[in-house]
């Protein structure tokens, strides 16, 4: 599977991990509350928001009573100074119900906009805490879907759920009262017609909603993620003639999300037809009623007029619970995504057992600190790709992983670091076990380079300073000369204040890995594992950038683990580890270690070896 398929997602930072709640939790929570809880909403500016739409909309039923009233009584034709009152209160209502209704929306997205950051921010911190392995397998373009559309969606539950449903219920509740003093039976009437449009057509709305939104999201994830892939991955899908079928996948979901919205909108249709049956019932029980009333003299016909035309402004409050019900489902939906990737993250083993208590600082010896792999088998989900690996990583150190695509190199660093829980074996960092420690602490020591490491559209300093937040200028200046970018930074506009595009699509690749390598010989960790530093490269530069990497961590006092295709370029290597499957295993075995040794030891007495590198050198 190419990294186009699925590239192994990066551990991202920012809420605490254990809010992501228990395994009690988890099992017997609704996921939406569970979410809802992670946005840190402020009940107190909720509350105001919905006080604001409630005066909103309480101006809108109060200019519809007024003019009803005002309509009425003028046709009477009473001295015009008892009309001054009413005619004032009509562009009273008018004027407040458009400025409560802009100040209702400052505060409800404040609202939803401060949590979405609150949310997103908790979801960070929690992966970045958490087992890497659970972000590590999702898609690249997913795991952006549910920390960019998911988190919005769950947000969108305070603006377009909750705070129209308490709008609703206050509005109602007093709209009811307002007509229920005029003529008592009609009161009950409207309760009735509005308890018909508030839980009928929401009831349709979300039984509907449960059967479509499943579907919905994940294809809303599905065009997510295939979109950014495509856009991402553009160059190398059409050299590899596989753009075509991207696209037409991208075209079914396209239309599997097109029949989810259809299917959506016939039932919003029968709400709102419920929605204005309400509407007409209210008014036509408020004549019936009302018009007997007048007969006997217990309502007069100005107050008929208010009774019968009030209930057409009171049902816009009613009108917009269809459409919240439908938010919950969607919102519900991308919260179960959201919470089963942190629920994963939070697990520290893949049998979901306790985790282990964290240890302190790792005890880093005279010569800095040292991880050993001993037997380990490496791979995800329990499932080996590597076995056997023996290695030692320290400082001043320097080992090699070569092997074809696929066998597992990546796996394997990854592992070292720490980042993923190994099958098999151990993998201990200065005598005690990686994964009891905090990651944090972990990561101050062990650096993975990855080959699909994210650029950041922001500064070359500012990517620079991912690895230590105070490189100077001068340092981002001499790290990138370091790896022979001092050209390409010489032609850029503002040299290191040079802004780059999403995700580095204004640079080649190899200029990306190169600036991904000087990245990484700017952490102040004493152990670094690079995942393939010379891809994208010409065979010459290619092997000047992974020499110099490898004498530039001797000569530092640094350990380096290296993953690479090139052979050429190993003589300044320590030891050199050739993954592969023997000759007589099957495809779906996992691959071992066929050899190691120096690249000379290699050269004399592995055959293997010596023919890829006669492949690689005739290739040149």
């Amino acid at each position: 599977m190419s990294d186009l398929d699925q590239a192994p997602g990066e551990p991202v930072a920012a809420g605490s991990p254990a809010r992501v709640g228990t395994a009690d939790d988890r099992t017997g929570t609704d996921p939406l509350w569970r979410a809802v809880r992670l946005l840190d909403v402020s009940w107190g500016r909720a509350a105001k928001a919905i006080g604001l739409g409630s005066l909103a909309l309480a101006s809108s039923v109060g200019l519809a009573a007024v003019a009803a009233w005002l309509i009425a009584r003028a046709s009477q034709m009473p001295p015009v100074l008892q009309l001054s009152m009413a005619t004032v209160a009509v562009r009273a209502f008018g004027i407040s119900r458009g400025v409560f209704r802009y100040l209702e929306r400052l505060a409800s997205h404040d609202v939803a906009l401060r949590g979405m950051a609150s949310l997103r921010a908790n979801v960070y911190t929690s992966l970045a805490s958490g087992r890497t392995a659970a972000v590590a397998g999702v898609r690249r373009g997913d795991l952006l879907a549910r920390v960019g559309a998911d988190v919005d969606a769950v947000g969108d539950v305070v603006v377009r759920a909750i705070i129209p449903a308490g709008v609703a219920l206050v509005v109602s509740a007093g709209s009811v009262i307002l007509v229920g003093a005029f003529l008592p039976s009609a009161g009950v009437a409207l309760l009735a017609c509005l308890l018909l449009a508030g839980v009928l057509g929401p009831w349709l709305s979300a039984r509907a909603a449960r059967r479509t939104e499943e579907r919905g999201a994940a294809a809303r994830a599905e065009m997510t993620s295939t979109v950014l892939e495509t856009l991402e991955g553009a160059g190398p899908l059409t050299v590899s003639g596989r753009l075509a079928q991207r696209m037409d996948s991208l075209r079914r979901t396209d239309r599997e999300l097109a029949a989810v919205t259809d299917s959506g909108a016939r039932t919003s249709g029968t709400a709102a037809a419920i929605n204005n049956a309400a509407i007409g019932l209210a008014v036509l029980a408020a004549l019936l009623l009302g018009i007997p009333a007048v007969a006997a003299g217990t309502l007069t016909p100005v107050e008929l007029a208010v009774v019968v035309l009030t209930p057409l402004a009171v049902f816009e409050a009613a009108g917009v619970l269809p459409a919240a019900a439908v938010q919950m489902h969607r919102s519900r939906q991308a919260a179960r995504r959201i919470m089963e990737l942190l629920d994963a993250a939070a697990r520290s083993t893949a049998t979901d057992e306790a985790p282990a208590p964290h240890r302190a600082a790792p005890r880093v010896g005279p010569d800095g600190p040292s991880v050993v792999v001993t037997r380990a088998a490496c791979g995800w989900d329990g499932r080996a790709a590597v076995t056997g690996v023996d290695l030692l990583v320290r400082p001043g150190r320097s080992v090699a992983v070569v092997g074809p695509s696929g066998v597992g190199k990546t796996t394997l660093l990854m592992t070292t670091a720490g980042l993923v829980p190994q099958v098999a074996g151990s993998v201990s960092l200065d005598d005690a076990p990686i994964s009891t420690f905090p990651p944090d602490d972990v990561a101050h020591q062990v650096v993975f380079v990855a080959e699909d490491g994210h650029v950041f559209d922001t500064t070359v300093l500012e990517n620079l300073r991912v690895a230590r937040g105070d490189v100077t200028p001068d340092e981002a200046t001499a790290a990138l000369v370091d790896v022979g970018l001092g050209e390409w930074l010489s032609g850029l506009p503002d040299g290191v204040g040079t802004t780059l595009g999403p995700d580095a699509t204004t640079i080649s690749g190899g200029e990306r890995r190169r600036l991904l390598v000087a990245r990484a010989l700017l952490a102040p960790a004493p152990l670094l594992l690079v995942d393939e530093p010379a891809e994208h490269l010409d065979p010459a530069t290619a092997d000047e950038l992974l020499t110099h990497l490898v004498e530039t961590s001797r000569t530092g006092g640094r350990g380096i683990m290296v993953a690479t295709h090139r052979l050429s370029a190993l003589a300044a290597v320590d030891e050199v580890l050739l993954l592969g499957r023997p000759a007589d295993a099957s495809p779906d075995a996992p691959a071992t270690v066929l050899a190691r040794g120096t690249h000379a030891e290699l050269l004399a007495h592995d055959e293997g070896y010596r023919w890829a590198l006669a492949q690689e050198t005739a290739s040149v």
